[in-house]
């Protein structure tokens, strides 16, 4: 190794990576935490279509972006003591017709969202308040309709309806309330240009990850970008919308989303999953393991990274957030690398 390689590598090493991680859902708060324990510079672009539970009552209340995804976002970038923490994520237990079931969080969120007028806003101060090592942003400014076309040609709107039909999603797209195309907002924008790692998910493929991309200016960006696009594949399939899907068909949806082969690289469990833990009265949702087909991610022209990546413990399967956070960062230094070598 030369001098000047040598200095370029202690250079790079000297600055934290920059990684967007793009998505929702349940997953998103495990990678978040350990990218946190990995000094990485951490922004996560959070979906706003949500529309089940307690998100979709606040929403129906007084329009506000579903909180949910969000809500627990913050809470695993936030550096305040647990205790804080807890009561922030705590879900009342109650028999009362509007607080049963609804997060102290997500009733934060929309509050701050009418006292600041945006949603956007509203995060940022949020994320100040909860001591936030990084940046959380909305992926748009206003709450999203999920739509999506199934293989036999019909149409369905929402999330909840779109995944309790059962069907074959062919794609998906989202409007705002006007039915047009929505807008991101400029902070997204300039994270991913300016990223060295760009993560997609782990999350449910057309619900949690695709909703982001389908924002016109947030999908170029992606397409864009010089930063290493990574595709965290899920370990389970999900009913209703990815029944019996290899890893090479998650990533091919999402390419096709984006008209091209824009997934640089698949992070993709080689592990065997134990399926006498799941309780399937609790977890009906997830159908089997996602099958490799290293064939197929070929096709796709993406490089491919298989580990043990799960964390199975009490019926429950994760990924193991420290093993794929490390794959992150060591693929976010060698795009800083090559970024220098331009």
């Amino acid at each position: 190794m030369t001098y000047g390689e040598s200095r370029i590598i202690r250079v790079i090493k000297a600055r934290r990576p920059k990684v967007v991680v793009i998505g929702g859902g349940t997953g998103l708060p495990v990678i978040l935490n350990a990218l946190k324990d990995k000094n990485a510079e951490i922004t996560a672009i959070v979906t706003v279509s949500d529309d089940g539970g307690s998100s979709r009552a606040i929403r129906d209340y007084i329009n506000v972006v579903p909180p949910g995804d969000i809500r627990n976002v913050l809470a695993s970038l936030s550096d305040l003591p647990q205790k804080q923490k807890e009561i922030f994520q705590y879900r009342f237990d109650s028999n009362d017709s509007f607080f049963s079931g609804h997060a102290i969080g997500n009733l934060i969120i929309a509050a701050l969202n009418e006292m600041r007028g945006n949603i956007f806003d509203a995060v940022q101060e949020l994320s100040k308040m909860m001591k936030i090592d990084g940046n959380v942003f909305p992926a748009a400014n206003e709450p999203l309709t999920l739509n999506a076309e199934f293989t036999d040609g019909t149409i369905e709107h929402g999330e909840t309806e779109i995944t309790s039909k059962h069907k074959q999603i062919k794609r998906i797209w989202v409007t705002d309330a006007q039915g047009r195309n929505p807008k991101s907002v400029l902070p997204v924008l300039a994270a991913i240009m300016q990223a060295d790692a760009v993560v997609l998910g782990p999350g449910s493929l057309f619900t949690s990850i695709l909703p982001n991309l389908m924002i016109p200016e947030l999908g170029e960006a992606v397409r864009q970008t010089q930063a290493e696009v990574i595709y965290i594949c899920n370990i389970m399939t999900q009913q209703g919308e990815t029944d019996h899907f290899t890893d090479s068909q998650h990533v091919k949806v999402i390419n096709e989303h984006l008209g091209g082969h824009y997934i640089d690289t698949a992070l993709v469990n080689g592990a065997k999953v134990d399926m006498s833990l799941f309780d399937p009265n609790d977890y009906d949702a997830y159908l089997e393991p996602v099958k490799n087909d290293f064939a197929g991610l070929n096709e796709q022209e993406c490089r491919v990274i298989t580990n043990d990546f799960i964390n199975q413990h009490s019926g429950l399967v994760f990924h193991d957030g420290q093993k794929v956070a490390k794959e992150i960062i060591d693929l976010a230094f060698e795009a800083m690398s090559r970024k220098r070598n331009l």
